[in-house]
This record gives structure tokens, sequence and C-alpha cells, in this order.
């Protein structure tokens, strides 16, 4: 019952952004192919890696990596910026107009966190915070992303 529950919720999140997506550009063509939304997530979710970093992380080869983020640098999505430290080195960084697309998601994540603190009490809500915590940093160890600045404690 909990996997099943837990993943209706997952799946509704997927659907909304998809929807979304799919609204967005009826009338035009969309700018992003789907893998290449899955290299932003991924972009984002790592903050600003090395293009090696994220070809690790993908496991896909730093040629291949190189020619996915070459794309999305062409169209706009993503920029290199070079190591203060190293200046051989090249982080990536989406930019506003990622940023902008990325919102549809990130919108209805806040949208449905504010609808649990109306429906919850602080106790629920904490209780939920907590089960989220350790599910994120003891129970899914296959897959690790730094955390980002805003929920640093």
């Amino acid at each position: 019952m909990l996997e099943q529950k837990f993943e209706m919720v997952y799946t509704k999140f997927k659907l909304h952004f998809y929807q979304e997506i799919f609204e967005r550009f009826q009338n035009r063509e969309a700018s992003l192919t789907t893998v290449e939304t899955f290299a932003m997530e991924t972009i984002q979710a790592l903050g600003s890696p090395t293009i090696n970093e994220f070809a690790s992380f993908m496991r896909i080869s730093p040629p291949n990596a190189a020619y996915k983020i070459n794309s999305l640098i062409r169209k706009g999505y993503v920029q290199k910026i070079q190591s203060e430290q190293d200046k051989r080195e090249y982080h990536l960084q989406v930019t506003q107009k990622y940023r902008d697309y990325y919102n549809i998601s990130s919108d209805y994540v806040h949208q449905v966190v504010e609808r649990m603190r109306r429906r919850f009490s602080p106790e629920e809500c904490a209780a939920l915070e907590q089960a989220l915590t350790i599910i994120d940093q003891e129970l899914m160890p296959e897959v690790r992303v730094p955390p980002h600045p805003e929920t640093q404690e």
C-alpha cells in the first residue's frame, strides 16, 4: 500500500510537469528534447558540475556528454563558467531561460507544499519533513546530489 501511494504521488508530479510542458508548447515546437530535458534536470540538481562530473553521474562518455552540453549551450539553456581555482576547468550553469522553463515543476511543488501546510498540523508537517530527510540522506544512497543552498541548515 505504501509503495502504491508513493508511486502515485511521484507519478502525479511527473504528469503535471508533462501537462504544463505540452500546454506551453502547444502552438510551437518544444525547444528541448526529452533527453535534453533529463540532462537539464540533472545539471540543475547537481548544482554546477563539470562536463566530466555530469558524464560520470549520467554514466555516459565525456565526448557524448560534451556533444549534449554543446547542443544545450547553442539553445541557450546552459553556459560554461571558467573555474576560479583551475582555469582549465569549466562548470555548467543553467541560464535564466532554463529557470523560466524549470519553474513549471518547482511552482507546482510549492503549490502542493502550501496545501500540505494548510491541511496538516505543524507536527504532521515536521514528521513528514523528518521522514523525507531520512529517505533522502539514508535510504537513497545510489543517487547523491549536493544540497541546494536554500535547503541547508
